[in-house]
């Protein structure tokens, strides 16, 4: 059976796919150490859990408004008010299955054939294979280490064409931990004023943030960028929910969540019922005290693995402002990541994600969101690699 040729652009997500293996290797009996996968080791906090086990008893199990049901988007109203200052109304949230569901409805209905949506790079894999699946153009901009992984606004006014629809930013990054700053979005909403650009932000990982910085939104920078930004997040990985797929986004152009509530009513109506009554609590802030701890455990074992990266000859590391990874810089080894990650795998059991999968070469993505035993054993086993191949 011949497949669609829509399918032919569509890459398999690389951090999936190694996600995957190194589970079939450890399935096999191998001693594997995986630092693969973007998920938080903590569990979902008991007042979540409580939450859907009263919604199952209350008989909270039918469908829902395509949208969303009113609790919970009154509930990202509140949180977008008290954390950011932002007013929304109701028909101007959307829940969807998860971040990538709320991307992808995102993309469906506003992209269409040659319309440009910058992307920095590293991006996060997902990015550009949504966008050409589409029919759009993802246009890069390069970042590096000596940027902190982030574009700035003559960057971003230099990519900016007749063809430019969207600017996409994720801030804390994925896979960097970059976290754009108040000054830094300002500028940005000063290049795009006057045009028709809308900005998607990103903001999976707001709540893991590091060293006492404060996290700023897009949206809230002006009045300007409030009206041009997409607020794109959800509760995978600072709630540690990630298999109860939730995401949300806002924005006052409401002729946008209209047009994806229809496309969603086609193809996955409501997100689960239940989940969406867990969320409330953790939109409200109940689960604050333990997102806090889990906060912190992520910002030692930051700093330990760090601490450990930048202490093997030929390898640097920055230290991340935000989400729980590292992009580890191999230039000094190879340029291709590709090999050096493979070979990792096969020859000492560690599982990370090549830097070529988030555009940039030359580096590798590390998942501090495991437990401090492993990390120090994997990085043990990455120095070994280094030693013995390099």
């Amino acid at each position: 059976m011949k497949i669609a040729k829509r399918m032919e652009n569509l890459s398999p997500s690389v951090t999936m796919a190694i996600t995957a293996l190194g589970r079939e290797l450890k399935a096999q009996g191998k001693d594997i150490l995986s630092f693969s996968a973007g998920e938080p080791d903590f569990d979902t906090p008991d007042i979540v859990k409580q939450a859907a086990i009263k919604a199952i008893q209350d008989g909270h199990t039918k469908y829902t408004a395509v949208e969303g049901i009113t609790e919970t988007k009154k509930a990202i109203i509140t949180k977008l008010k008290k954390d950011h200052g932002l007013n929304y109304n109701l028909d101007e949230i959307i829940i969807s299955n998860g971040a990538k569901h709320s991307l992808f409805n995102l993309f469906q209905v506003l992209i269409e054939e040659g319309d440009e949506v910058i992307i920095p790079a590293p991006y996060w894999v997902t990015y550009p294979e949504q966008v050409k699946f589409s029919d759009g153009v993802p246009v890069f901009i390069e970042t590096d280490d000596t940027t902190g992984f982030k574009v700035t606004a003559e960057q971003i006014k230099a990519a900016i064409t007749p063809k430019t629809k969207v600017l996409l930013l994720n801030t804390p990054s994925n896979p960097t931990g970059a976290i754009y700053t108040k000054e830094e979005l300002t500028a940005i909403g000063k290049v795009l004023e006057g045009t028709d650009i809308l900005v998607f932000s990103d903001e999976m990982y707001e709540k893991i943030i590091y060293d006492g910085k404060k996290f700023c939104t897009a949206a809230e920078v002006s009045d300007d960028m409030f009206q041009r930004t997409v607020t794109i997040n959800g509760l995978s990985k600072a709630v540690a929910m990630t298999g109860w797929r939730f995401g949300y986004l806002a924005t006052p152009q409401k002729n946008l969540v209209k047009a994806m509530t229809k496309l969603q009513g086609q193809v996955t109506s409501n997100v689960n019922s239940i989940t969406q009554y867990a969320a409330i609590p953790a939109l409200e802030g109940e689960a604050d005290a333990t997102i806090e701890i889990m906060r912190k455990e992520f910002e030692k074992r930051r700093d330990i693995s760090v601490e450990k990266f930048n202490a093997i000859k030929g390898i640097s590391c920055l230290k991340p402002d935000g989400a729980f990874y590292l992009f580890v810089n191999i230039k000094e080894l190879t340029f291709d990541s590709m090999k050096f990650c493979s070979d990792l795998l096969e020859l000492k059991g560690v599982a990370v994600v090549p830097g070529l999968a988030f555009g940039t070469e030359g580096y590798f993505r590390f998942s501090f969101a495991t437990d401090l035993d492993s990390i120090l054993k994997g990085i043990a086993r990455i120095e070994e690699f280094v030693n013995e191949n390099y």
